[in-house]
């Protein structure tokens, strides 16, 4: 069974608590779960790793590319400004889906561009938690 990795950046460990008007308000625990769920029922295995720290994410990328497939992340901020996250996407040759469960380019202008999309093979924002089952097809229809 292939294996992908679902990476969540800052704060998303406190989707359900904060700005429901744009996250709504379930749980990440929950969310969580149903990801794995989603993911096992369209053939993978899916490991679900947050982390409010840009080395935890960079770390675990670069651990990736030995037991993972492919990659979803949702980089929260970092993804605006993170070059150190960027090039460790760069550094590892599985596919990368970029998500965002608030559809970034409605949003503060800071949030229209992402330096990590470019080494990303696409990007899916602004359809909430579905954002990361489109995720999983996508890297099923790239796999």
């Amino acid at each position: 069974m292939k294996k992908i990795l679902v990476l969540l950046g800052p704060n998303l460990n406190m989707v359900g608590v904060r700005e429901k008007g744009i996250y709504g308000t379930e749980s990440s625990e929950s969310i969580e779960g149903q990801i794995k769920e989603y993911a096992e029922k369209n053939g993978f295995s899916a490991d679900v790793f947050q982390s409010n720290h840009e080395g935890d994410l960079i770390d675990k990328i670069h651990a990736a590319r030995e037991c993972y497939n492919g990659v979803v992340i949702n980089a929260g901020a970092l993804t605006h400004y993170s070059y150190a996250l960027r090039d460790a996407i760069a550094s590892i040759k599985i596919p990368f889906v970029e998500v965002h469960m608030s559809n970034i380019h409605a949003r503060e202008e800071f949030r229209h561009t992402s330096v990590i999309a470019p080494v990303c093979a696409g990007q899916i924002a602004g359809f909430g938690k579905n954002s990361y089952f489109l995720a999983i097809q996508a890297l099923k229809d790239l796999m």
